[in-house]
């Protein structure tokens, strides 16, 4: 699924799902360089980013997958 990855003053890293008008903030993620491992939400997802190198800025749309759902 298509997500987008921001930094906000307000909650900190936070995500938006377009197709599911769903903004939710990171609580926990799996690296300190976010990527290439997974991030919790509040809401509870588990979602697994891509590779990307560290110095990536944000705001990004990167596809990302949810865990537990099937291809």
């Amino acid at each position: 699924m298509k997500i987008m990855i921001r930094r906000s003053p307000e909650t900190g890293l936070s995500i938006y799902v377009p197709k599911k008008d769903l903004e939710e903030p990171i609580v926990e993620s799996e690296h300190e360089g976010l990527w290439g491992g997974w991030i919790r939400i509040a809401n509870g997802w588990v979602l697994d980013l891509p590779e990307m190198a560290a110095e990536t800025t944000l705001p990004i749309t990167v596809n990302a997958r949810k865990r537990g759902e099937e291809e």
